[in-house]
């Protein structure tokens, strides 16, 4: 096998109204119309390259599983975030990389990713 990428994380969420007013009105994910009809709730998203998918169903309990979210300058979303309403905690460092997180509205952890700029 040679992995070439992730294509899409799924993720369960109780309230898919509720989630895409997250995602797509405070992170920035843009809705995909290409989603089969399944015979169950959800969304599919884009993020860069990648997608999400929503899936309307009972959350996981929070046992440290996330997904991460790149973004180029975390002091600035961090703050663009918060000034919105959005918990979102300190930026921290994680070996030369920035790290926040936050939990979307069914308690999902979502974490935001800084690497350093290339020169």
């Amino acid at each position: 096998m040679e992995p070439l990428a992730v294509h899409h994380v799924s993720i369960n969420v109780d309230d898919v109204e509720a989630a895409l007013a997250f995602y797509v009105g405070s992170l920035g994910l843009t809705v995909r119309d290409d989603r089969p009809a399944f015979g169950f709730g959800g969304a599919w998203l884009d993020v860069g390259g990648q997608q999400v998918h929503l899936i309307e169903a009972k959350p996981p309990a929070d046992q440290g599983q996330h997904f991460a979210i790149l973004v180029d300058d975390l002091a600035a979303t961090v703050a663009e975030l918060r000034a919105s309403g959005v918990t979102v905690s300190d930026p921290g460092p994680v070996g030369n990389n920035l790290q926040a997180f936050l939990h979307d509205p069914a308690g999902n952890t979502v974490e935001l990713h800084q690497q350093p700029a290339r020169p």
